[in-house]
C-alpha cells in the first residue's frame, strides 16, 4: 500500500472522528433545552431562540470559514473551527444568564458550521471518483453517531446541563489533535493555489456557468435544513411532553433514531456511487417528507420506537450533499461554494426552531413535524432542477477534480 493510498485512510478516519464530535456539540443543545428552560425560566418561543443562535452563528461560517479554507487551507481553517467550538462550547458550564448564553451559542456556531464543508472538500480531493460518496457518506454517517453519543450523555448526567457542555467542549481536544498530528494539507488545494494564487471572492460562485447552481442548491438546503431543524431540535420535547415518555425513554428513543440514520448514511452512499449522487439525494429528501408527517400524527409509543428508525433511515442528506455539492465547484471555490449553500440553509434554518416553538404554543409539535414533511418534499422539487454530480457522467477518475466541475458551466 503506498503512502498514498494509506493517508487516504488516515483522512477517512481522522474526519469521521472531528464530525462525530461536531455533531455531539451541535446535538447536546436538544437535549437541555427542558432543563436549560427550567432554569432560566424560558418558554418554548425564548428557548428556540438558543437554537436560532447557533444556526445562525453556522450560516456566517458558510462565507467565513469557506473562505478560510479557500485561501489560507482545508487544515488551518480546520483546526481554527475546532478550537473555536472546544472552547465556547467548555466555557458554557460558567454561563451567568440567558443572554451570555446566546452570545456564546452564536460565536460557537461559527466554528460548528465550517467543519462540514472543510472535511467534505478534504474527502473529495483525497478519494478517487468511484468511491468518493461512499467515503463522504461515512465520514458524515458520524453526524448520528455523535448525536447518539450526546443522547446517553445527557441520560447519564442531565438534569446538570452545564456538566454536559463541559465534558463536550473538553472531549473536543481529541479531533483538534486529530487535526494538528494527522492531516496534511490538500494536494488539490495546494496545486489549485499554486495555479492561481489570487485570493478567491465568494463572487466566483455566482459567476456564469455557476450561479445558477449556487441559487438552486442553495434552496434546496434551505427547504432541508429548515425542516430538519425545525424538527429535530424539538424532537424530545414532542417525545416528552406530546408523547408522554420520561427523559431517560427519551433518550433511548433518540439513540435508536440516530442508529436509524446512520444505517442510512451508509446504505444511500452505496445508491449515490451505483445509481448517482442526485438520484441518492432525491429520494432521501422524497423518504423524509412522506415519513416525517406519519412520525408527527402517530400516538401509539411502540410505534414511535420503530417508526422512528425508519424516517432517520432517509434523513442522511447531509452526507450527500458532502459529495454532490463538493463536485458541483472547481477546486479553488469547492469549500466556498459549497459551504456556502449549506450553510445558508443552516443560517436560515435559525428561525425554524423558534416558528415551531409558536406553532407549538398555538396549536402543537406534532403539527409542526407535518409541515416540515411538506417543507422536504418541496427542496425535493427543487433538485429535479439541479444537474447530475459530474463523476456520475463519467466512467472513470480520468475527470480530475477541475475536469469534472466543467459540467456544471453547461
Amino acid at each position: 500500500m503506498t503512502q498514498s493510498s494509506t493517508y487516504k485512510w488516515v483522512v477517512l478516519v481522522g474526519t469521521f472522528i472531528i464530525y462525530m464530535s461536531d455533531a455531539m456539540e451541535i446535538a447536546i443543545l436538544s437535549f437541555t433545552l427542558p432543563a436549560i428552560s427550567r432554569e432560566f425560566g424560558l418558554v418554548p418561543l425564548e428557548a428556540g431562540f438558543l437554537a436560532t443562535a447557533t444556526l445562525l452563528g453556522m450560516g456566517v461560517s458558510g462565507p467565513v470559514m469557506g473562505w478560510l479554507a479557500d485561501n489560507r487551507g482545508r487544515r488551518f481553517a480546520l483546526i481554527v473551527c475546532l478550537g473555536m467550538f472546544a472552547v465556547l462550547t467548555a466555557v458554557v458550564y460558567v454561563v451567568p444568564n440567558f443572554e451570555t448564553f446566546l452570545v456564546l451559542r452564536f460565536l460557537a456556531g461559527i466554528g460548528l458550521g465550517g467543519v462540514w464543508s472543510i472535511i467534505s472538500a478534504f474527502v473529495v480531493e483525497t478519494w478517487p471518483a468511484h468511491q468518493r460518496a461512499k467515503a463522504v457518506a461515512f465520514v458524515l454517517a458520524s453526524f448520528p453517531i455523535g448525536s447518539a453519543v450526546a443522547a446517553q450523555l445527557a441520560r447519564a448526567l442531565l438534569p446538570d446541563w452545564r456538566l454536559l457542555f463541559l465534558v463536550a467542549g473538553v472531549g473536543a481536544v481529541l479531533p483538534l489533535l486529530i487535526a494538528i498530528v494527522a492531516l496534511r494539507e490538500s494536494g488539490a488545494w495546494q496545486a489549485s493555489r499554486a495555479a492561481a494564487p489570487a485570493t478567491v471572492s465568494v463572487r466566483e460562485i455566482f459567476r456564469p456557468g455557476l450561479a445558477r447552481v449556487t441559487i438552486l442548491a442553495s434552496g434546496v438546503a434551505i427547504c432541508t435544513f429548515v425542516a430538519y431543524y425545525g424538527t429535530t431540535t424539538w424532537l424530545p420535547s414532542y417525545l416528552q411532553n406530546e408523547r408522554g415518555l420520561d427523559g431517560s425513554t427519551v433518550g433511548q428513543y433518540m439513540t435508536w433514531l440516530n442508529l436509524g440514520m446512520f444505517v442510512g448514511y451508509l446504505a444511500f452512499g452505496w445508491v449515490a456511487d451505483r445509481y448517482g449522487k442526485k438520484l441518492a439525494l432525491t429520494a432521501s429528501l422524497l423518504g423524509a417528507g412522506v415519513l416525517m408527517p406519519v412520525y408527527g400524527l402517530v400516538t401509539d409509543q411502540s410505534a414511535l420506537l420503530w417508526l422512528g428508525p425508519l424516517y432517520a433511515f432517509f434523513m442522511t442528506f447531509a452526507g450527500l450533499f458532502g459529495s454532490y455539492l463538493a463536485e458541483l465547484y472547481p477546486t479553488a471555490v469547492r469549500t466556498t461554494g459549497a459551504g456556502f449553500c449549506f450553510n445558508l440553509g443552516r443560517g436560515i434554518s435559525a428561525f425554524a426552531p423558534m416558528v415551531l416553538g409558536g406553532i407549538a404554543a398555538a396549536a402543537s409539535l406534532a403539527l409542526g413535524l407535518v409541515i416540515s414533511g411538506g417543507i422536504f418534499l418541496l427542496g425535493a422539487v427543487l433538485m429535479f432542477f439541479l444537474p447530475k454530480a459530474p463523476s456520475d457522467t463519467r466512467d472513470a477518475d480520468s475527470g480530475a477534480l477541475e475536469g469534472i466541475t466543467s459540467a456544471t458551466t453547461r
